[in-house]
């Protein structure tokens, strides 16, 4: 299920936090609130890793990751470093990149198997994405925003998109991805879906802000629960369909 979080009052959930199938990163010196609510949701699964990236507390904008590996910019500190390698499941690698779009999270976006990334990554960094997280690379926009990772947020389940994003667009995204895209919102209508909403198979967590309807429409294409309309669909008609008969 989706859950509704807030760090030290602030809705940018996906800022603050990185969440993966294999581990999650959330800043350092959120209150404890924050980390008893990622803690209770996915303690028993996977690792909850508190850090920071360069002296930086946004965390989910600066690296990227998925259950393969992990790749953090080179203002990453050698204490933060080993922190990360310490920390982190040892089939997770782990690598510094020299970027100048030096923003990982903002200018990438990944599931275990696929990777959207700004046009204008280099040819080297590209190489390093798909070798350190086994993934395809295609190097596209959302919606006109060269900033993918900031506009779409997708899982190995379905994913979520800027709400200006063509229905073309969705398609030839989704046929890329091969998974399920939807345009939406979070936070009571914001486009900036990276930011607001981390999300992995079988969790996700979004600002306090985000109302029912995007929540519902968050289940339903990250597939969270049974959340999904053909689930609730055959909830609904199976009494109907007892009562008529």
């Amino acid at each position: 299920m989706a859950v509704r979080v807030l760090f030290e009052g602030n809705n940018e959930v996906g800022v603050f936090s990185k969440l993966t199938n294999a581990y999650c990163l959330v800043a350092i010196g959120g209150s404890a609130n924050y980390y008893s609510v990622f803690e209770g949701e996915l303690s028993d699964a996977i690792p909850v890793v508190y850090s920071s990236i360069g002296g930086c507390r946004i965390v989910g904008r600066l690296c990227v990751g998925n259950r393969h590996g992990l790749l953090v910019p080179n203002t990453t500190t050698d204490q933060e470093l080993q922190h990360l390698r310490n920390s982190l499941p040892s089939s997770v690698k782990i690598q510094r990149v020299e970027e100048r779009l030096s923003a990982l999270g903002n200018v990438i976006s990944c599931n275990d198997y696929m990777a959207l990334a700004h046009p204008d990554l280099d040819k080297e960094t590209e190489e390093i994405l798909a070798d350190t997280l086994n993934v395809e690379v295609f190097k596209q926009t959302v919606a006109g925003n060269m900033l993918v990772g900031t506009y779409c947020c997708f899982s190995n389940q379905g994913g979520l998109v800027h709400p200006k994003t063509k229905i073309e667009d969705q398609d030839e995204l989704s046929s890329l991805l091969q998974v399920p895209l939807v345009a939406g919102t979070v936070n009571r209508g914001s486009d900036v879906i990276g930011a607001g909403l981390c999300v992995n198979d079988w969790s996700a967590f979004c600002g306090a802000d985000t109302t029912s309807t995007e929540i519902s429409v968050i289940e339903s294409v990250f597939k969270l629960a049974d959340h999904q309309p053909s689930a609730i669909a055959k909830d609904l008609r199976a009494p109907l369909v007892d009562s008529l008969t």
